[in-house]
């Protein structure tokens, strides 16, 4: 027989039984955030003298907020993003040609909404990468499928699979996300052998799978002309173009390297011996 409920008049609980059931309930339910700070939030409750509504809204903010949070952090570590960067840490000022109110429209992700490429080019050391790792971070919180991987480190996963039979899996799993990020295209020794496809083949195939369905942002460090040769093929490279750079949404990042200015500036703090720099 299911309990009768309380007709107003039973005597009030006692506060430490009570407080065993609520906890046993927030296991119940898994919510396990609150189970973490209910101390801190019933001593919240009684400093603020917060009513029960607006107890049982902090409760369950924070309980949201806890979950979202780690919701986030599971498609980062799933998405292959090993540095997480944001845009408020971007030194807008070491780069001022760059639009900054440019690069905040595109931080909104709706080019990935309406299946746009990004394609960034520019010296090393001049934010590329920064930019896209900000844009892959935006997108987890917003739940937003990705995959994040450096070029090379993305075409040695499909040399993989021609040796393991995999090579097709591999390939629909790239093809998959919302968004995929191609990092550094140009840096890194790409695997070939004169029986197996080049990794020019390779990408494309990629490409030619997500091409006005999903978005792919790319960052390189050489000129688009120079793919041919270091994919592989310079006829493929061209088709390539043809699907991604020609008709993506391009950004040049002209000036200096930020790595370059840092190291610079390591290189002035260092100690001097009889005054000349220690070496080192």
């Amino acid at each position: 027989m299911p309990k009768r409920p309380s007709s107003g008049n039973d005597p009030p609980a006692d506060p430490d039984l009570a407080l065993e059931r609520l906890r046993r309930h927030l296991v119940f339910l898994g919510l396990t955030h609150t189970l973490a700070q209910l101390d801190d939030m019933l001593a919240w409750a009684t400093r603020e003298r917060a009513g029960p509504t607006v107890l049982l809204e902090h409760i369950l903010g924070a309980e949201v907020a806890g979950k979202l949070e780690g919701r986030i952090a599971r498609r980062v570590a799933t998405s292959g993003l090993r540095e997480q960067k944001t845009l408020e840490a971007f030194d807008w000022n070491f780069q001022p040609t760059l639009d900054k109110a440019f690069i905040l429209e595109l931080s909104r992700l709706d080019f990935v909404r309406r299946h746009d490429d990004l394609v960034i080019t520019g010296k090393s050391g001049t934010g590329k990468s920064h930019l896209l790792k900000a844009f892959a971070l935006r997108a987890c919180e917003q739940a937003i499928s990705l995959r994040y991987a450096r070029g090379v480190d993305l075409l040695d996963d499909l040399h993989a699979g021609l040796a393991d039979g995999t090579y097709t899996r591999r390939l629909k799993a790239w093809a998959r996300p919302d968004l995929l990020i191609i990092d550094d295209v140009g840096l890194g020794q790409v695997k070939k052998r004169d029986d197996e496809p080049t990794a020019a083949h390779m990408l494309f195939n990629l490409l030619d799978r997500r091409h006005g369905r999903l978005s792919t942002a790319v960052t390189s460090n050489i000129a688009l002309s120079d793919w041919g040769r270091y994919l592989g093929d310079t006829t493929v490279a061209m088709a390539i173009l043809d699907r991604l750079a020609m008709n993506a949404i391009r950004l040049d990042i002209n000036g200096p390297s930020y790595r370059q200015h840092l190291a610079d500036l390591r290189a002035q703090k260092q100690p001097v011996a009889n005054g000349q720099p220690a070496a080192g």
